[in-house]
């Protein structure tokens, strides 16, 4: 509506990793692009008749443009990231530790390096994908591990990629004394990572945040036009808004 685009529509569907080529191949010529979620990030290579060097880079696709050859693999989820972040007052970094290691982790390795990091700490269980050790070590960053739960000391940032669950348990040993924490996963409220980071002084950054800024970037590559990023955040807000009021309905009638 911000842009004038009456004639368009931007709407959700279900679709499994194993479908997705198929689905992709049933749209007809109307479909300008597609917005990826997990696990469809990297089957998406098996569609993309181009792939950006980014998504190239990251082994993540989280967005399809359809060109007149055929369709454009791109990663706005490092945008997303970096804006996020920097409006977060990180300007500049030196190491960040990522809790986890799939294809998002790789598009916080790509940000992190954007904003100048030069090492990286996977927190993961057993050992971190061999595929985003090598895209982290190609970009230049000091590659350190550790296991779930055993924070190495104070960290500057941190960002988390996994689901709630799997950090309920110890995320409130977050050490005080770092400065910004980003938890990517949103749909289901504050996280347990998100509440510990509060409660050790951090400033805290919801996954919302980041899904904004590479929205705005994939309504640029969709519609080519500049995104309207105040009215996005608008009507984001207004649906979260609308989240929380449906949770305490639910919740009362429960």
């Amino acid at each position: 509506r911000a842009l004038g685009l009456v004639d368009w529509s931007y709407d959700a569907t279900d679709v499994d990793a194993p479908d997705l080529v198929d689905h992709v191949a049933g749209l007809d010529v109307t479909w300008a692009g597609l917005s990826l979620t997990m696990p469809l990030k990297e089957p998406a290579f098996d569609v993309a008749s181009e792939v950006s060097p980014l998504a190239r880079a990251t082994g993540a696709i989280n967005t399809l443009v359809r060109r007149s050859e055929g369709w454009l693999g791109d990663n706005t989820d490092v945008h997303g990231l970096v804006v996020a972040l920097r409006e977060a007052g990180v300007e500049h970094l030196t190491e960040i530790l990522v809790v986890g290691s799939g294809a998002t982790a790789r598009s916080v390795v790509a940000a992190a390096r954007r904003l100048g990091a030069t090492r990286v700490t996977f927190m993961v269980r057993g050992s971190a994908r061999p595929e985003t050790v090598a895209q982290a070590r190609e970009a230049g960053l000091e590659v350190e591990q550790t296991p779930l739960g055993c924070w190495p000391g104070v960290v500057d940032v941190v960002v988390g990629t996994v689901p709630p669950a799997v950090t309920s348990s110890w995320a409130d040993a977050l050490p005080a004394g770092g400065r910004v924490l980003l938890d990517v996963v949103y749909g289901d409220g504050t996280t347990p990572l998100m509440v510990a980071a509060a409660q050790a002084g951090y400033a805290v950054v919801p996954g919302t945040e980041m899904l904004l800024h590479q929205g705005a970037e994939q309504v640029r590559l969709m519609t080519g036009q500049e995104p309207p990023v105040e009215a996005m955040r608008e009507a984001l807000t207004a649906a979260l808004a609308g989240v929380a009021a449906s949770a305490v309905v639910d919740g009362s009638e429960r």
